[in-house]
């Protein structure tokens, strides 16, 4: 019997940042994906196998809701967490129109991440 190791894509501008999440998961042995921003984001979905994607708000060129919402056509099943040093309440309401998984506040904790 084959078992699938789970995969995440990790989003975000901060290369320190995803790095850093890239290595937590790992450790706790996910196959982790990184991009540094939602086109690229978009990009690795298209072409990989992606269980839950992990996402900055703020980001050039696409933020991440903006990105979630190209995603919501392509594959609209991953389930997706927001993360915002930014959180108002319209971003978390617009982010659970778009069925977010999870919203969560900068800097995070680990354990917000791995439950």
């Amino acid at each position: 019997m084959y078992l699938e190791t789970p995969s995440l894509l990790i989003t975000d501008d901060d290369r320190a940042l995803r790095e850093t999440l890239r290595g937590m998961f790992e450790d706790r042995g996910f196959r982790a994906l990184v991009a540094c921003d939602g086109d690229e984001a978009i990009e690795i979905v298209c072409h990989e196998d992606v269980h839950l994607v992990v996402i900055d708000l703020h980001m050039p060129r696409m933020s991440g809701l903006e990105a979630i919402r190209h995603l919501r056509q392509v594959e609209t099943t991953i389930p997706w967490i927001l993360m915002s040093a930014g959180l108002d309440a319209q971003v978390v309401d617009e982010a659970r129109q778009l069925e977010a998984a999870s919203v969560l506040a900068k800097p995070v904790r680990c354990a917000e991440l791995t439950g």
